[in-house]
């Protein structure tokens, strides 16, 4: 080990991505940096950790804070490290994104630091390095999604298959065949179709689904059947 003596600080801080689904659309929440650099200009959520935190601990006091969230998806994404993505001091920052249903979280979701939802396709250009944060961080969903029932988290707990469908061309960026996507749907087994149904776009209404867990995971490949080109997730 080298001698540390003499050497510059280092800040650790921790950058949240958070994405959300409206049952139409997925968007993403960003805020307005309130001190220089960047002033007035868009940012991801964030904050620096302390001396007595982990980073798990750090990222989740930073969305409640921030946000008012607390007891969502929250998964650690990246290490961000190049020397002058911060012009004012050295600082190394851990992404985190995170995944919400819009509207359970729509009371929960603090004003105070004017956070706004932006379409993921219409997001404004962000400080630092924070665009290439959300790119990876989206590289990411899109192949976790194809092995885990992660975009779930974006979903409440019944939801139609029209929404659904919704969901995965938002985080695909495609567009995907409806009768298609119903019929690979079906062949996982995975869902389970319940009695009610959302008649809130058509008086004939579309059934509510629910996600049976326990099939999922004795089919943990199912999810791979409706994803579009899962050969090109890594990229």
């Amino acid at each position: 080990m080298t001698d540390a003596t003499n050497k510059k600080r280092i800040l650790v801080a921790i950058d949240c991505i958070i994405f959300g689904f409206d049952g139409e659309h997925l968007k993403i929440l960003l805020i307005k940096r309130g001190f220089a650099p960047e002033q007035d200009k868009w940012s991801l959520m964030g904050g620096f950790i302390n001396p007595d935190e982990g980073m798990d601990e750090a990222a989740n006091k930073i969305l409640l804070q921030l946000t008012g969230l607390d007891g969502v998806y929250l998964e650690q994404l990246h290490a961000f490290g190049r020397p002058d993505r911060d012009p004012m001091e050295r600082v190394v920052s851990v992404a985190y994104f995170a995944l919400i249903d819009i509207h359970k979280y729509e009371t929960q979701l603090s004003d105070q630091y004017h956070a706004e939802w932006f379409l993921i396709n219409e997001m404004p250009k962000l400080i630092f390095d924070h665009d290439e944060m959300v790119e990876i961080a989206k590289q990411k969903i899109r192949y976790k999604a194809a092995l885990h029932p992660l975009l779930f988290e974006l979903l409440p707990r019944k939801f139609t298959i029209p929404q659904l469908q919704s969901l995965y061309e938002g985080v695909y960026n495609t567009k995907i065949d409806n009768r298609n996507f119903i019929r690979k749907l079906t062949s996982t087994g995975l869902l389970i179709k319940l009695e009610e149904k959302d008649k809130s776009n058509s008086k004939k209404g579309a059934f509510y689904f629910k996600l049976d867990k326990k099939k999922y995971k004795a089919k943990f490949q199912a999810f791979l059947n409706f994803i579009p080109n899962p050969e090109n997730l890594i990229s």
